[in-house]
């Protein structure tokens, strides 16, 4: 898994190029029709989860999500960042859209 500090982003070839994701993660964007890391740019990260979960028929783990989020962030040009960053984001927004 390619550690946030150092991602660099002029050297983005490969999947496994991106922050938080190693060969499971690229096999399951691969799943999703992604090949390359610039495919990411404007998808919603909420979307690829559920995505993969209705390909695969599982309820993937949440931090899954979170790596998606951190990835498309990414290619749309913010900091490189640990998925955990975001768990709590995450979380707050699957509570939220429960509530209304």
């Amino acid at each position: 898994t390619m550690n946030p500090s150092k991602v660099t982003r002029a050297r983005l070839s490969h999947l496994t190029d991106l922050p938080n994701v190693g060969s499971a993660v690229a096999d399951d964007l691969r799943l999703l029709g992604i090949e390359h890391p610039a495919q990411l740019i404007g998808l919603c990260p909420y979307a690829l989860y559920e995505r993969l979960n209705q390909i695969t028929g599982l309820r993937h783990d949440p931090c899954m999500l979170d790596t998606f989020i951190s990835i498309t962030r990414f290619m749309n040009g913010e900091p490189a960042q640990p998925w955990w960053h975001y768990t709590a984001e995450r979380k707050t927004r699957l509570n939220t859209e429960k509530l209304s």
